[in-house]
C-alpha cells in the first residue's frame, strides 16, 4: 500500500524526556517551520490602518493547493480580476519544498496517487500541467513517464531486514496471513458497493461518496474498533491500519473514524494505461512541483508575505485589510465575493461578524502535528538486507513513518550524494501537548532522535550525514477523529455565508490533494456563478 498526500508536519519522540545527553558531533542544520509570528498577530489586532483602497472582484486568502486551485480555475475560466494574498513568502501551503546543492526535497506532502474517475477536477489540472496526456476523463489515462515514481516504490524494515511492501510478512505467521484475506476481502466489497442514491461508497473527493444511513454510521466508532468487531486483532494487520492513519492523518487509528479509516483503503481507484494501479506520481521537490506549475499563469495576482487581517461582509462589498508584512503597512481591498482557502481555525479570528454555528465548525477542527526532516548525505546509506533502497522506505518499530529519497527518480548505481525527508506524525498524545513538545524541544534534541532512530536500520547513517534541517507543522492537516465527517458542523463549513466561500481540505475532515483542489474549484465556480461570468465570455 502506497503513502498517500498529504501531508504534514511531525512532533516529538515518544522517548524525549529520558534521552541519552546529545551527541557533540550532530550535523549543521537549522529549525524551519511557518511563520507563526506572523500569524499570532491576530490575536493582539496590532495592525496599522490601511493605507490605501483598491478594488477586485475576488479575493483569494491563502495560498496552499486549495486557494491555488481557486485561482487555476478563476484564470483557465477566462476570469482574471482577483487578487490571492499568501501569509508566508511563498505559496504552496504544506506542499512546499527546499533545495540545496544536492537536490531539491519535500518540506511535507511528497506525492499524489494516481487519481480516479471522481476526481475529475485533479485530472483537468493533471492534464493542463502536462502530466496526464490525452483524455482526462478517459478510464485508464496516459501519464508522463518522468513523474511516475521509479521501482522499487516501497519497502518496509522489520527485524533486521528489508521487505518489499508494507504489509509486514516478515515473521507474520498463519492466522496473520488469514486475517489480512479477510481484511482485504472486506476492503473490496467496499470498493465494489454503491449505496442506494448510487455512489461509491467511498470516493475521492469525499464529497462524492455514498450517504447511506449504514455507511454513514461508520464514521462513529474508531476504526480500530472497527477492526475487532470484524474479529481482526492481528498485531501486524492493526500495525498496517495504523500506520496508514499516521501517514494520512496523523492519528493513531484508535482516534480515527473509522470512515476515514476505510476511506484510505477503498477509495482509491485510479488507474492509468502505461503504469499499475498503485503507482504514484512524485518530484524531487514533492507536490510543490505542482504548485510551481499552477501558478504560471497567475503568478503575478499572487502577493505573499500578505496577512489578511481583517474581512468584514458591507451592504455591497466585503471589505479584506491585508497587512503587507515586508513593507510594515496595510491596505484596504473591496471585493464582491472572498474566497477563504486558509485553515478553518484561522476564520474567526479575521472575519468579523461571523455566524456564530459556523464559528463554532471553525472551532471543532482538529490538527496533528508533524515534524518533517531533510538530510543531505555524502553518499546514500547502506541498502542494508533484503529489499533495496526504495523511494518510500518504512520502520516497523518507530515512531516515524520512515523516509523518501529525494533523488530516486535519477538513482545511480554507483551511489552519490542524497537528500532522505524523514517524516513524523506526534499521534501518540493529546495533538495540544503534542504541538507544545513540538516546538519546545531543542534542534539538537530532535536531530539525536532522528538520527538513532535511522541508525537502526543504517548504521553508517551518522557519517555520512553532513547537514540536518527541521521544518515544525503546527497545523499540519485536519482529523478525522470519530463522529466529525458526518457531523452537522462539518456539513456548516460546506456552506460558506453571504458574499464569502470556504474552500480548503478541512472542509472534507482530512487532508490530502484531490481534497483540497476539488474545494478549489468548487468555490471558484460558486463564485463565477454569483458574478454571473460565463467562461469564454
Amino acid at each position: 500500500m502506497n503513502r498517500r498526500d498529504f501531508l504534514l508536519s511531525l512532533a516529538a519522540s515518544t522517548c524525549l524526556s529520558g534521552c541519552q545527553p546529545a551527541s557533540p558531533h550532530l550535523p549543521a542544520g537549522s529549525i524551519l517551520g511557518p511563520s507563526m509570528e506572523r500569524g499570532h498577530r491576530l490575536r493582539g489586532r496590532d495592525f496599522p490602518a490601511p493605507s490605501e483602497t483598491r478594488k477586485t472582484d475576488v479575493v483569494i486568502v491563502g495560498g496552499g493547493i486549495a486557494g491555488l486551485s481557486a485561482a487555476w480555475k478563476l484564470n483557465k475560466s477566462g476570469f482574471g480580476d482577483f487578487q490571492l494574498f499568501e501569509l508566508e513568502d511563498s505559496a504552496g501551503g504544506n506542499a512546499r519544498s527546499g533545495q540545496n546543492a544536492v537536490s531539491a526535497y519535500p518540506w511535507g506532502a511528497h506525492y499524489l496517487p494516481l487519481p480516479g474517475v471522481n476526481a475529475r477536477e485533479t485530472r483537468e489540472l493533471l492534464a493542463d500541467l502536462g502530466v496526464l496526456q490525452g483524455d482526462p476523463h478517459a478510464a485508464a489515462p496516459v501519464y508522463d513517464e518522468r513523474y511516475l515514481c521509479f521501482a522499487p516504490q516501497e519497502r518496509l524494515y522489520r527485524n533486521g531486514l528489508w521487505q518489499e511492501g508494507l504489509l509486514p510478512q516478515i515473521g507474520a505467521t498463519r492466522r496473520d496471513q488469514e486475517q489480512y484475506r479477510r481484511f482485504f476481502a472486506l476492503l473490496e466489497q467496499f470498493r465494489q458497493h454503491h449505496g442506494t442514491d448510487g455512489l461509491r461508497a467511498f470516493a475521492i473527493p469525499a464529497a462524492r461518496s455514498s450517504r447511506d444511513a449504514d455507511l454513514m454510521a461508520l464514521d462513529s466508532i474508531s476504526i480500530r474498533n472497527y477492526l475487532l468487531q470484524q474479529r481482526l486483532d492481528s498485531p501486524l494487520l492493526h500495525w498496517y491500519v495504523n500506520y496508514g492513519c499516521r501517514d494520512d492523518y496523523g492519528s493513531d487509528y484508535a482516534k480515527v473514524s473509522a470512515w476515514a479509516g476505510l476511506h484510505y483503503f477503498a477509495s482509491r481507484d485510479g488507474r492509468a494505461a502505461n503504469a499499475e494501479s498503485d503507482q504514484v506520481l512524485t518530484w524531487p521537490e514533492g507536490n510543490d512541483w505542482l504548485v510551481r506549475q499552477m501558478q504560471k499563469g497567475f503568478s503575478e495576482r499572487i502577493a505573499s508575505g500578505a496577512l489578511v487581517q481583517r474581512m468584514a461582509e458591507t451592504g455591497s462589498c466585503v471589505e479584506v485589510d491585508v497587512f503587507l508584512v515586508h513593507e510594515n503597512r496595510s491596505v484596504r481591498w473591496q471585493a464582491d465575493q472572498v474566497i477563504f482557502a486558509a485553515p478553518m481555525f484561522v476564520l474567526p479570528h479575521a472575519f468579523e461578524g461571523l455566524d456564530a454555528n459556523l464559528k463554532q465548525a471553525c472551532q471543532q477542527v482538529r490538527y496533528a502535528p508533524w515534524l518533517v526532516a531533510n538530510l543531505t548525505l555524502d553518499d546514500l546509506p547502506d541498502p542494508g538486507h533484503g529489499a533495496p533502497l526504495s523511494w518510500d522506505n518504512v520502520l516497523y518499530d518507530s515512531p516515524a513513518l520512515g523516509y523518501v529519497n529525494a533523488t530516486h527518480q535519477s538513482l545511480r548505481s554507483h551511489g552519490g550524494p542524497t537528500v532522505l525527508t524523514y517524516y513524523r506524525a506526534l499521534s501518540s498524545e493529546p495533538e495540544r501537548y503534542a504541538r507544545q513538545r513540538l516546538f519546545d524541544t531543542p534542534r539538537n534534541v530532535w536531530a539525536e532522535n532522528i538520527l538513532q532512530d535511522l541508525s537502526r536500520p543504517h548504521p553508517d547513517i551518522r557519517g555520512k550525514v553532513r547537514q540536518l534541517d527541521i521544518f515544525r507543522w503546527g497545523h499540519a492537516m485536519s482529523m478525522p477523529v470519530p463522529g466529525w465527517i458526518w457531523s452537522a458542523a462539518r456539513e456548516r463549513l460546506m456552506q460558506g455565508q453571504g458574499r464569502l466561500h470556504l474552500a480548503h481540505s478541512d472542509l472534507s475532515g482530512f487532508s490530502i490533494f484531490e481534497e483540497a483542489n476539488y474545494w478549489g474549484v468548487r468555490a471558484a465556480g460558486n463564485v463565477l456563478h454569483r458574478l454571473g461570468f460565463k467562461p469564454g465570455r
